[in-house]
């Protein structure tokens, strides 16, 4: 199996999954958003190689093969969109196409290798529809807000897979991912919960951005990477798009209120202006659910882990020693 983005926060737990599987797995990551100690050391069934991933799929042997690919690398989390915009649109864009030019020829005896491609609730644009479901038409904002970038380049993602379906009759799955939360994910990118747990386990105020009651469905990772080769290896799955997630949603400031009564350490939630945080003209949504009956029709997917469960793992990692703390500001 070969994993793109297997250091990453998804990544990793589904390298782990792999792994525990019996699967012989090799992992692309160029680090820039993952980290080595993600992954274990010493494993005989892993190899890793921190290569940016176009050069290693360039570079890897002509004969090697894989049962199955799983495409993770990608630019992540709403602030490193915003503060590099040009690096978040060619990473998706170009090396999603160098992945799915690779994958064509390099599965078993030389065939194209079944692939996941992860995409994103952010697909859906500023629909206003709710629950998203997996055909509804894509509304988003004009090309001077790059907020919408990251949704178009990873929209551009699931048309070159479906494409490649339809052209080279390569095995896809696209996995749309609707805010995947847990152990290993960090704060440094602008993702919600882990920065909610870091401040929440000082004791500082926890900052809600807007007015706190835009709505979004929270899933545990492990939950996440359970269900993802059950889908690779389905033909209910295989050619398909799917939202994976949980449909239970959640504002903001009832998250906040949530992490703080888990924790116990004090603080309090405060409402900072969109505009002071990401500048003027900002556009978010007012609620991210997914329609989940087309996955849970496919491959009978069902989250398990409960949302206090998850936070209080999430603290446990990050009050890890080992854990950079500029990851986690």
């Amino acid at each position: 199996m070969l994993v793109t983005g297997g250091a990453g926060f998804i990544g990793s737990h589904l390298v782990d999954r792999l792994l525990a599987r019996g699967h012989h797995v090799s992992v692309v990551d160029n680090l820039s958003t993952g980290r080595r100690a993600n992954l274990p050391h010493d494993h005989p069934h892993l190899r890793f190689v921190e290569a940016e991933l176009s050069h290693f799929l360039a570079a890897i042997g002509s004969g090697e093969r894989f049962d199955g690919i799983y495409h993770l690398a990608a630019a992540v989390g709403v602030k490193l969109v915003m503060d590099e915009p040009i690096r978040s649109i060619e990473t998706n864009v170009e090396q999603t196409a160098a992945l799915l030019r690779f994958a064509a020829t390099h599965g078993p005896a030389g065939k194209p290798a079944p692939t996941l491609i992860a995409s994103s609730s952010e697909v859906y644009g500023k629909s206003e529809k709710s629950p998203f479901s997996e055909d509804d038409d894509v509304v988003y904002g004009p090309t001077t807000k790059g907020r919408w970038s990251y949704a178009a380049s990873k929209a551009i993602d699931e048309y070159l897979a479906l494409a490649y379906l339809a052209q080279h009759r390569l095995p896809v799955v696209v996995a749309r991912f609707f805010n995947t939360v847990g152990p290993r994910q960090v704060g440094a990118y602008g993702m919600v919960l882990p920065n909610f747990v870091a401040a929440a386990c000082q004791g500082q105020d926890l900052i809600v951005h807007g007015d706190g009651r835009q709505t979004r469905c929270f899933c545990d990772v492990r939950d996440v990477v359970e269900v993802l080769p059950r889908m690779l290896a389905s033909p209910n799955c295989l050619g398909g798009v799917f939202n994976v997630g949980s449909d239970r949603p959640i504002s903001m400031l009832m998250l906040a209120e949530e992490v703080i009564k888990t924790i116990g350490l004090g603080g309090t939630a405060r409402l900072v202006p969109y505009d002071q945080v990401y500048g003027p003209g900002f556009e978010d949504l007012r609620q991210r659910q997914p329609d989940l009956r087309k996955i849970r029709a496919a491959v009978g997917f069902a989250p398990s882990i409960p949302l206090h469960k998850t936070i209080t793992d999430l603290r446990d990692a990050l009050t890890q020693p080992s854990l950079d703390p500029k990851l986690t500001a």
